[in-house]
């Protein structure tokens, strides 16, 4: 028997991200759904007939204003899942913030900058409020038994990140892979970025326009890499492998395939095949929705009742996606400005900061001996 308390919750935003919430909220036993949000009439009927009860809203900020009402009494909404498109998540989450909700939910990205992001989960860290920032590798038993070994010092020192990723571009699939990276890096920092896009097809994924083919590059203080090539179509190191991570240390390497159950290692006592595992009971939002009933549980909002000063909200996942938003930001700022871009990206992208300017350099044709330029054999040392 749970005796556990049930929290109510309402989603804002239910397309791919937000009904991956509506249905966990919908499993779990320490959730209520009670509302949604979308500004499409046929998602909402849809919802309301698959989940009989909850009020739907056209308007986050009717919704919102509703949960302000409501605050104190039984009708009180706890939770709140911010799952629109990314240029809109500062907005909402910082509306739904001032509801003072006792746990919410952003999804990936955070916003469609870092600065954004950074608003966000510097609002919510002011108030003490828990924060889900759902990423499924930190919630699936593969991805997971891989970064405790990596810990462990199963390959040794990680030296290499390599990630294939088709289909999917640099913001909306490459924020899951950086946050991984960024996991398996944790004490490392990225120093820099170095990235180049093709957008040849003009085309546009979840209201970004998005690259056709991009090699993205970075490197971290100790020295490790990371090597992302996404677009629509990348070609596979290993056939049927959509989407492929390889971990290289220096005495072994770690190869997995995005959402798949199971990995091949090669180490000390030679190449491995872990897995299949069994598919996970409960869905990664579950896990991540759970995890902030958890600390919702210990009281941690800064205010309410029930808080108790001994227990604070747990940013870690928070955090960790930030950092990956600087990475995806900082390909993108790379791309667009044919240059380095390096840590930390606040600094970076100051207001008095001036992008180098559009260069007729063309490397690889011959130097015509005028018009400036430095000799390479003769650098100064950095």
């Amino acid at each position: 028997m749970n005796d556990r308390p049930v929290y109510s919750a309402a989603v804002i935003g239910c397309g791919t991200g937000g009904m991956l919430s509506v249905r966990a909220l919908a499993a779990s036993e320490r959730f209520r759904l009670v509302a949604a949000c979308d500004l499409r009439a046929d998602v909402r009927d849809k919802l309301a007939a698959e989940y009989p009860g909850i009020r739907t809203y056209a308007d986050h900020r009717e919704l919102l204003a509703d949960v302000s009402a409501a605050a104190g009494t039984d009708h009180a909404i706890d939770v709140v899942c911010v799952s629109t498109y990314a240029p809109t998540h500062e907005e909402i989450a910082l509306a739904a913030l001032a509801t003072r909700p006792r746990g919410l939910l952003v999804e990936k990205p955070l916003g469609d900058t870092a600065a954004a992001g950074r608003r966000i989960v510097d609002a919510v860290t002011r108030s003490g409020t828990p924060l889900a920032v759902p990423h499924g590798l930190l919630a699936r038993p593969t991805s997971l038994e891989i970064l405790r070994r990596v810990r462990a010092g199963d390959i040794g020192e990680v030296r290499l990140v390599e990630i294939e990723c088709a289909g999917w571009d640099i913001i909306n699939a490459g924020i899951h892979w950086f946050q991984y990276a960024v996991n398996l890096l944790v004490a490392d920092p990225f120093a820099g970025v170095l990235a180049t896009c093709d957008t040849s097809s003009r085309t546009f994924r979840d209201g970004m326009r998005v690259e056709t083919e991009a090699v993205t590059y970075a490197w971290t203080r100790g020295g490790a890499r990371v090597v992302l090539h996404s677009g629509d179509h990348v070609a596979q190191s290993r056939p049927g492998k959509d989407t492929l991570f390889r971990v290289v240390g220096t005495d072994g390497l770690v190869e997995f395939w995005g959402w798949e159950n199971g990995y091949r290692i090669v180490a000390g006592s030679g190449p491995a095949d872990v897995g299949p595992f069994p598919d996970a009971d409960r869905s990664p939002h579950q896990v991540h929705l759970e995890e902030l009933a958890r600390q919702i549980d210990e009281g941690s909002p800064g205010h309410g009742p029930g808080h108790s000063p001994d227990h604070s909200p747990d940013y870690t996942v928070a955090d960790t996606s930030l950092r990956a938003l600087e990475l995806c930001e900082a390909a993108y700022l790379s791309h667009r400005h044919r240059c380095v871009v390096t840590f930390p990206l606040s600094e970076f992208v100051l207001p008095e900061f001036v992008p180098p300017g559009a260069s007729d350099w063309d490397p690889g044709t011959p130097y015509p001996g005028e018009g400036g330029g430095r000799d390479g054999r003769r650098l100064e040392a950095r």
